[in-house]
């Protein structure tokens, strides 16, 4: 046996325990969860990176920002990143998989899925990233009221990945992440001096639209469908039902505060450019 044959045989010696090691553990059932959590981490890092190495090479103003300017834009990138991820997954499960579907049997509140368990493990990983971040270099990337989000979304989420029940509530949740991009959008925007631009109203704009649906109306008909579904709900866990009535409840509040907040500042804008 030739040294070259010798090497092809070892390569995939090397590659089928490599695959048997993924198959058998990371995405095994016991282990996926944590597999994605710890991907979800490794994720953030590396749009972390890509985010600062591309800015440095495309935007010529990013050597001038600060040091927390700097960490507060590739935090951006990272969670802009994450917002596309959890909103097209959330959607997908919610509204496009048979998943959630009442024309299956049993409690809709009990379901889950190896996907929708890996999913949430994700956005574990993201959000134990970003609370690691705002607790290190806090208030610069965010007050008291984004401390409460993370610990709200990290328990609700952390109980729905590992219990699997209210995963449905979870996701018309997270839904709620698709007006990241278009708040991240418009602080770079911001920081990059192009506050009285036409892009900075137009997103303003959309960022009302995007809000009204997402973080307004939406929550509306989860609670419509709590109702609907209220026996199926009293049938999961107290901890369950108390996530499932006061978290939604917490954050349609926040909710409410910050779009009175986004309709000052966009009047506001308007009034300038008139």
């Amino acid at each position: 046996m030739d040294l070259s044959t010798a090497s092809l045989m070892a390569a995939k010696a090397y590659s089928y325990k490599a695959e048997s090691l993924v198959k058998e553990y990371l995405l095994a059932d016991s282990y996926a969860s944590y597999t994605a959590v710890l991907g979800g981490i490794l994720m953030c890092k590396m749009v972390y990176d890509i985010t600062y190495l591309f800015s440095s090479f495309y935007y010529k103003s990013y050597a001038s920002l600060t040091k927390l300017q700097k960490l507060e834009w590739n935090n951006r990138g990272m969670s802009t990143v994450h917002a596309i991820f959890i909103t097209y997954m959330s959607v997908y499960l919610v509204f496009f998989s048979h998943l959630f579907s009442d024309q299956l049997d049993g409690p809709v509140t009990l379901r889950s899925s190896n996907l929708s368990n890996f999913t949430l493990g994700v956005s574990v990983g993201y959000f134990i990233t970003d609370f690691a971040m705002i607790f290190w270099v806090y208030p610069s990337l965010g007050g008291m009221e984004y401390v409460l989000h993370h610990i709200l979304s990290l328990i609700s989420i952390v109980y729905a990945t590992y219990s699997g029940e209210g995963q449905l509530y979870t996701y018309m949740v997270l839904i709620s992440e698709t007006t990241t991009p278009g708040i991240n959008l418009r602080w770079f925007l911001d920081t990059a001096g192009m506050k009285k631009s036409k892009a900075y109203l137009v997103n303003g704009a959309l960022m009302v639209v995007v809000w009204l649906v997402a973080r307004i109306i939406l929550f509306i008909y989860l609670f419509y469908h709590l109702y609907l579904h209220y026996d199926q709900v009293m049938r999961m866990q107290t901890f369950s039902c108390i996530l499932v009535f006061g978290v939604p409840t917490v954050l349609l509040i926040m909710n409410t505060i910050w779009f009175t907040k986004i309709l000052r500042g966009l009047k506001k804008t308007m009034a300038k450019r008139e």
